[in-house]
């Protein structure tokens, strides 16, 4: 399977400035309504959610996911893959 970070996301989520625990709740309210085979790509700068909750969350549910911490930017990219 490819790397999710090099396809080409179905829909962006930005949870930039967002603290715990809205970025989760916003990612899975968006999950919740992405039809089957969905690319999430959510933008997010809060380490918490994340390093911790959003992993938690994809790894229960059985999704799968890929964090790239963006150095420079000061933001990470989640991809998370609705199956």
């Amino acid at each position: 399977m490819a790397e999710l970070k090099s396809m080409t996301p179905t829909q962006v989520l930005d949870v930039l400035g967002r603290v715990c625990p809205y970025p989760l709740v916003l990612t899975k309210k968006t999950l919740e309504k992405a039809p089957s085979g969905t690319l999430l790509q959510v933008l997010c700068d809060a380490p918490a959610s994340a390093e911790d909750t959003i992993p938690k969350y994809c790894e229960k549910n059985g999704f799968v996911y890929e964090a790239i911490k963006l150095e420079d930017k000061g933001y990470w990219e989640i991809y998370i893959q609705k199956p």
